[in-house]
């Protein structure tokens, strides 16, 4: 099983990026991906998740309205569009992946990728 982030960088507060999510070695569909992070001296905080089966998005309260979860054009890949980024965004971000549907663990995670938001 392989999942792996792609799309961090440096961002100014208010912008916007786009984080991948590329996976593989399992039965995709079967699964629910989503994202989480761990900023500095922080805990690793559940942020999303998509439940490939039936399209249900979950969000945590600190990033609904800023953040949308989608399927990739690519296959095997979920998206993670991130707009009006704040310093507070400032994390590691790793996908995850879980099966049967969306919960608050995953079964799978990949190496993260750094997004870091400039005040």
């Amino acid at each position: 099983v392989q999942l792996q982030a792609s799309g961090g960088g440096l961002v100014q507060a208010g912008g916007s990026l786009r984080l991948s999510c590329a996976a593989s070695g399992f039965t995709f569909d079967d699964y629910a991906i989503g994202w989480s992070r761990q900023a500095p001296g922080k805990e690793r905080e559940w942020i999303s998740c998509l439940s490939l089966s039936t399209g249900r998005t979950l969000y945590a309260n600190s990033v609904k309205g800023r953040f949308t979860i989608s399927s990739g054009k690519a296959k095997n890949t979920v998206l993670l569009q991130m707009n009006d980024l704040t310093p507070e965004d400032t994390a590691v971000y790793y996908c995850g992946a879980v099966r049967p549907a969306c919960g608050y663990a995953w079964d799978y995670w990949g190496q993260g990728t750094q997004v870091t938001v400039s005040s």
